[in-house]
């Protein structure tokens, strides 16, 4: 079928953060957060499972029923994706990949250890140590001119220390947008294979990738990193089903699984059996629906990195190769104060705060471009008119 992605439902009568945190004139083009409905194959999972009319205790034992199903289809997706060999028993369900973070920070909590990330990055990354009585160590990815950002490899390697216990990989990475190639990603294995350091990978963004990029998951390259590797993967952001709940952690070394698993004990006990049976629906039937989301998000992208050059040269930013998120640089746009604040107070529009995302985020943010083109271009516009009243 094909999906309306213009005309889209008014989400404010609705339990929406994105659209409620804001006064009712402000357009929010913040939080990680599409505005297009889910697939129809979602739509119908979901209906039939209310229709059933009973929301007792799930039973989640791998062996039964959409729990069973769903570790199936992954181990074929990630097969067919990235040939990537994945065993049933070495998928772990949890509510969130917040929620797997902060557990494998737990379960390799040691006194005194700390945890390396990458900035500027999502804020849950700069929490989560402290979450789990670990220091956090950030390492700046480095800009270039062109607004591209590199692994800048002397600070990378100089991050880590002898109490360095987790390295935490966004990929594709949030807020910048890149999708790391095989070379970075072999370099930054080999690195923490070196020096005895767990690599926790978010992947979130995977399935949201842009023409010539392909998503690698680094405990892909082979079964050193592999065993040394906790992936978190979900199909909240790819099918727009973050209130549901339900992603997944990939662990192929046992001894890094059980420690997972007791990190769990008396916090996490099961994954909403709803958001099991939506992700199941959405990994299984939902591809036309994400290929012709994937097509109305690059042709968004590409009139947005256009707008930009030609409406708002004020700004830059560099077009990103994965997520639907953009990365504005207004440093140069005179603005006094934070351009969060200003672009809320004089444009009416909601973005995130560049400062938020830690060192080397200030005078940044972030653009969600997952809504309508009359929104985006609507905001947009408003930004423009801002910006031209700043005295010059």
């Amino acid at each position: 079928m094909r999906y309306d992605l213009n005309h889209l439902p008014d989400r404010r009568p609705t339990e929406s953060m994105k659209w409620n945190k804001y006064e009712p004139d402000v357009l929010p083009l913040w939080v990680a957060d599409m505005d297009y409905p889910v697939a129809e194959p979602v739509q119908q999972a979901l209906r039939s499972r209310v229709e059933h009319g009973i929301f007792g205790y799930p039973d989640v034992h791998p062996k039964h029923g959409a729990v069973s199903e769903l570790q199936e289809v992954l181990v074929e997706r990630m097969e067919k994706l990235y040939n990537w060999q994945v065993a049933p028993e070495e998928i772990v369900f949890l509510p969130g990949v917040i929620v797997g973070l902060n557990l494998t920070c737990h379960a390799l909590a040691t006194p005194g250890g700390n945890v390396l990330v990458q900035t500027p990055v999502y804020p849950p990354f700069l929490s989560t140590p402290a979450n789990t009585g670990m220091q956090r160590q950030d390492t700046l990815l480095r800009r270039e001119s062109d607004g591209h950002y590199e692994v800048d490899w002397d600070a990378f390697e100089a991050g880590f220390s002898p109490q360095t216990k987790v390295f935490i990989l966004c990929n594709p990475h949030n807020p910048v947008g890149r999708v790391f190639r095989r070379d970075e990603l072999e370099r930054m294995a080999d690195i923490c294979l070196r020096k005895g350091v767990v690599i926790c990978s978010d992947e979130i963004h995977c399935d949201l990738l842009f023409k010539g990029r392909k998503h690698i998951p680094i405990a892909s390259l082979d079964k050193e990193i592999a065993y040394n590797t906790i992936t978190l993967m979900a199909p909240t952001k790819t099918f727009n089903i973050a209130g549901l709940q339900c992603s997944l952690a990939i662990v192929q070394n046992k001894e890094l699984l059980q420690k997972l698993e007791y990190s769990k004990g008396g916090l996490v006990m099961w994954v909403n059996m709803i958001g099991m049976m939506t992700a199941l629906a959405a990994y299984r039937d939902g591809q036309e629906w994400l290929d012709q989301v994937l097509e109305y998000l690059e042709d968004n992208l590409s009139f947005l990195c256009d707008y930009v050059e030609s409406q708002l040269p004020q700004l830059s930013m560099a077009k990103p190769e994965g997520t639907y998120l953009a990365w504005l640089d207004c440093r140069k746009a005179g603005i006094q104060g934070n351009p969060y604040e200003f672009f809320l107070k004089e444009a009416r529009v909601a973005l995130n705060d560049g400062g938020t995302f830690g060192k080397g985020g200030e005078g940044f943010v972030r653009l969600n471009f997952a809504c309508s083109r009359e929104v985006l271009s609507g905001a947009l516009d408003r930004m423009s008119t801002a910006l031209q009243k700043i005295p010059r």
